[in-house]
């Protein structure tokens, strides 16, 4: 039988805004921007490319790291699933927007995805900066109404009998998903392991890459 379920963090009554950025700080920079590009001092090309840079690939390696450390050392997934922060922050990573941060484990019976209802809520030291659909709406709102459907846009098909778990971020708790390592993986050194884990499967809305 399918089963879906959405967990919240522990505080589901919020009544403030979790971004750490205030909205007109946000408008200032945006208008600052728009200046900059205007005058002809920033290329709009190479500003989407470093974003697309901090989102994509820099940010996300941290948490690639976390999971292939996790994937090899049972020790270290035993103290990552009991508690997140902590062992990540053994290996470094650390700051705002991750002070708490809760790992859940994708298994062949569950598979977990993250959201964050009100805003934007994300992992930044294990992911980098959150990709424009997380911060959208129709991201926001269907994935808790329709989990399966929002997944399998993204590619990800799961037998009816997996259990779909939707974790809410809060300012309070952020969540990042543990995946599930990709068979014919066995053997592969950590380097090699961390290029499987893509920023998406963190998220919950990907798979971890099969070995070439």
């Amino acid at each position: 039988m399918t089963q879906e379920t959405h967990e919240h963090s522990p505080d589901l009554h919020h009544d403030h805004d979790h971004s750490d950025v205030p909205a007109a700080l946000a408008l200032r920079v945006k208008a600052l921007e728009s200046l900059l590009v205007e005058k002809g001092l920033v290329d709009p090309a190479a500003l989407d490319y470093l974003i697309d840079l901090y989102e994509t690939k820099i940010g996300p390696r941290n948490g690639a790291r976390v999971v292939a450390r996790a994937w090899t050392d049972p020790a270290y997934k035993k103290r990552l699933l009991e508690k997140g922060g902590n062992a990540i922050r053994e290996l470094g990573y650390e700051g705002r927007q991750g002070e708490d941060i809760v790992v859940v484990e994708n298994t062949p019976g569950v598979h977990n995805v993250v959201v964050c209802t009100l805003c934007s809520c994300y992992p930044w030291p294990v992911l980098g900066l959150p990709p424009v659909w997380y911060k959208a709406a129709p991201y926001r709102s269907r994935v808790v109404i329709d989990p399966r459907g929002v997944l399998a846009e993204f590619g990800v098909s799961l037998p009816e009998a997996t259990e779909v778990r939707v974790w809410d971020s809060t300012s309070e708790v952020r969540y990042m998903v543990l995946p599930e390592r990709p068979a014919g993986s066995e053997g592969m050194s950590e380097e090699a392991l961390a290029d499987l884990v893509t920023r998406d499967c963190m998220i919950g809305t990907g798979l971890a890459r099969a070995p070439k």
